[in-house]
């Protein structure tokens, strides 16, 4: 099981290195999010992609689990008009059926312990024909833990469009037929 980032760690998520080696744009290119998308972003951190996804996008669900990241996170949007900010588990998310255009997990469902119930709350918020963005670090992910992670969204109505290894990043783009 991997460890969640603690708040207090959090300026390892949001630093200058970081924004160099993580192109956020291609990121959103990938997941398939427009100016007019809703998107569900599992794992917000502080703000890292948030902001990214916010100056693109309609509207943005930001979901986090720790109070202390949530507070850091609000401490960098500041007031957003398209930002709305969940302190909520991904299993226990509850949003209206249909609301999201587009979910991305970067670097965060292999932190989720309930996994099924999780996939089965963002099946319900993804809109049919909407996009799912996985991204996991190599490190942490074995190539056999991502298939599982895919298959376990093909189960809840999801068909894989893309795969890729990068050199520090799995990927897998999935869209919801049913």
């Amino acid at each position: 099981m991997s460890i969640v980032c603690p708040s207090w760690l959090s300026f390892i998520l949001y630093n200058p290195v970081r924004k160099a080696f993580t192109d956020r744009q291609k990121v959103l290119d990938e997941s398939g999010i427009t100016q007019d998308s809703v998107v569900l972003e599992i794992g917000a951190g502080n703000g890292f992609f948030t902001e990214a996804i916010a100056a693109r996008a309609n509207r943005v669900i930001a979901v986090e689990l720790q109070a202390g990241m949530v507070e850091k996170l609000r401490k960098r949007i500041g007031f957003s008009k398209n930002i709305a900010v969940i302190q909520s588990d991904a299993a226990s998310l509850a949003l209206e059926e249909e609301t999201a255009d587009v979910c991305l997990l970067y670097y965060s469902f292999h932190e989720v312990s309930r996994k099924i119930e999780a996939a089965s709350a963002i099946s319900r918020a993804v809109k049919k024909n909407g996009m799912l963005s996985i991204y996991e670090p190599k490190i942490e992910v074995s190539k056999g833990d991502m298939m599982e992670t895919i298959k376990l969204f093909e189960q809840k109505g999801f068909t894989k469009e893309s795969e890729r290894d990068g050199t520090f990043t799995r990927f897998a783009r999935l869209r919801k037929t049913s």
